[in-house]
């Protein structure tokens, strides 16, 4: 995190196609192998919003002092208007979205089960994370589809 290492504060893993390493934060990840249960979710996912899908970061909240800091997906092999499905299971848990320019900011809870999805502009123009919390939350899994463009 600019420019020092620190520990994620959360539990992390990426699933994908063969050849979808991933780096962020000076961190290369190569893909797991997908499971039965990520495959099927991710073909519902890509039912729900018409996209295509070869990779998966998979995220656990182990509880409300985990969490994301304010970040974009802009990362070059995601190509320039990636396609962001992000899938939350379990504890609600507070999405802030900022503007990079603007002082425009939006917070909404996300229940389990919902499907929120990042498109078009989206990483161009905005920041988004989920923050540390003082209000108790057990363990919350976000599951983020992606396509890797190779």
């Amino acid at each position: 995190m600019y420019g020092k290492r620190v520990k994620v504060p959360r539990l992390q893993a990426w699933y994908g196609d063969q050849g979808t390493d991933y780096t962020y934060t000076q961190l290369t990840m190569s893909p797991l192998p997908w499971t039965e249960q990520l495959l099927m979710l991710k073909q519902q996912v890509s039912n729900a919003t018409g996209a295509e899908f070869n990779s998966v970061l998979a995220n656990c909240y182990r509880n409300h002092q985990d969490s994301v800091a304010w970040h974009s997906d802009d990362e070059p092999e995601l190509g320039e208007t990636p396609v962001i499905a992000s899938l939350s299971l379990g504890a609600e848990r507070f999405f802030h979205l900022k503007h990079k320019v603007k002082p425009i900011t939006h917070k909404f809870k996300l229940p389990s089960g919902s499907l929120l999805i990042m498109k078009g502009n989206t990483q161009k123009y905005w920041q988004h994370a989920v923050l540390k919390s003082r209000i108790h939350a057990s363990m919350r899994i976000n599951l983020t589809f992606r396509k890797i463009i190779k």
